[in-house]
Parts: structure tokens; sequence; C-alpha cells
């Protein structure tokens, strides 16, 4: 029987902080604490792979996060995609795998109480963990390398739930949250996708988008194609924070007037 608690949204959006912002929204309305499924569809990527974001918006979700004691935007696109690492390696893929699973040992035996269960690039680039293997981005690299005309697309996909470590009777377990990403390759473009079983839509969800977003951004210039779309579907989109909270609300003046605003429009700062 369905409740007004959950309900399925579908959500289009040509710029990163909006479809973000339009999530937030739904989880807004009156009687709605979860989307379940949520499908997400993100286009608007520039010639890079960049996707178009709202600058205003993007530091209101900062300054929120700071104000909750929770880390920021970066921080959490860092653990799908560590694009600092990417620029200290020039861009070439194998220095830029080898130097972050060199690196990432280093940090999990600096901090094991929040890193030693890995992190989602670890787990795609190194899944079992230690420089052990395997490297599913690599691997499907260079596959495409080898056989870029190759219908079969189901081949390009990647994990980052492993039921030998995930299985868990604990209350709470954060990660991982994100289980699996995939890509579809069409006419010279490339989209991406990514599946959640849950998300924290007002702490996690906007540098969750961020980090999937660059690793489609990488895929794609690797592969010589056009990020084109990212795909996200969550089973349970959850409001991960009560709605009369003043950190949300001080966030929900900043985000409301942008998506009000005409397509086009500029909002005043």
């Amino acid at each position: 029987m369905k409740t007004t608690d959950v309900r399925p949204v579908v959500i289009t959006a040509d710029n990163l902080s909006l479809g973000w912002a339009r999530v937030l929204s739904e989880l807004c309305k009156p009687g709605v604490n979860r989307l379940a499924p949520l499908t997400l569809t993100i286009t608007g990527f520039d010639n890079r792979g960049k996707a178009a974001e709202v600058p205003a918006i993007r530091d209101a979700v900062d300054a929120f996060l700071d104000a909750q004691g929770r880390k920021d935007t970066e921080n959490v696109a860092w653990t799908i995609f560590p694009q600092r690492y990417l620029e200290l390696a020039d861009g070439n893929r194998d220095a830029f795998f080898e130097l972050f699973i060199e690196s990432f040992q280093r940090v999990q035996e600096f901090n094991p109480r929040n890193n030693k269960r890995g992190s989602y690039f670890q787990r795609l680039v190194d899944l079992n963990g230690g420089g052990k293997g395997p490297n599913q981005l690599k691997w499907m690299l260079d596959d495409y390398d080898a056989h870029p005309k190759a219908r079969r697309t189901s081949k390009f996909q990647a994990t980052t739930f492993d039921p030998t470590r995930d299985y868990s009777a604990a209350s709470l377990l954060e990660f991982p949250c994100l289980q699996q990403v995939s890509f579809v390759c069409n006419n010279g473009a490339l989209a991406m996708n990514g599946f959640y079983a849950t998300q924290q839509i007002a702490r996690k969800a906007y540098g969750n988008y961020l980090g999937l977003s660059r690793l489609g951004a990488f895929m794609a210039h690797e592969m010589k194609l056009r990020f084109e779309q990212l795909n996200i579907f969550v089973g349970v989109a959850q409001m991960d924070i009560a709605k009369s909270d003043a950190d949300l609300q001080a966030l929900l003046k900043v985000v409301r007037p942008h998506l009000d605003a005409p397509q086009g429009a500029k909002v005043a700062a």
C-alpha cells in the first residue's frame, strides 16, 4: 500500500547544481521523507566533460556542510574520483592509478578508522586493496582500446559493493551506498550510470554527483568520446536532516530562487 512518505521521482537537468536542488526540493515537500526510487539524469557537460554548476548553490551547500560539521563537496567527490591525483599524474592514466593505489594504502595506515573499508575509487581501481587489484577501470579502458567497436556494452561495468566485506548486521553503515557504475558508448558519446541502494541527499548527494561526473569525464576522455549524460538511480533517496533545521532552511533560501527563475535567467546574489 502506498503512503505519502515514499514516492518515485524522475528528474532531468542540464546543470548539476539544479539537478541536486530539484531532488532536495522534492524531499522538502510536505509528507515526503523518501523518494523511492529516484532517477536523476544530468546533461549539459562542456567539451572537457565538466558539469555545469551554479556557484552560489555549491557555495551554499559547502556552508551548510560546514555548519553541520560535515565534509565539504570536494571531500565527498574525492571518494569517487580524486581529481587532484589525476592532475599530479599529468593526466597519464597508468601513473594516476599507480599514484592513487600507493597513496591510499598510506591514507589507510594514517587514518584506519575512517578508511579501513576503502573508498569508492579505491574499489574501482584496487577492489581487494593493498595493491592486489583488480583494477576494474584499467581493464575496461584497455579492452576498449583493443576493441573500440565491440558491441557488448555489458562488459563496461564495475562494482563497489563486495559481499565478503559489506554484508553487516550493523544498524548504521554509511559505506558503500554506491553499488555499481556502468558505461554506455554510442555514436561518439559516453553515458555513465551510477546505482545507489540509498543516498543521503542533503549531506552527501551533491558531492556524490560531482565525483560521478568527474569519473564520467575521465572515462570519456580516455575513450576519446564526448561525455554526454550521467544517469543516477537511487533505490531510496533519503531526507537525512530535519526539515525544520536552521542550517537547512538557510540553504533553501539560496536554492529556491534558482529553481523558481525562468530557464536561462540569472538570480541576483
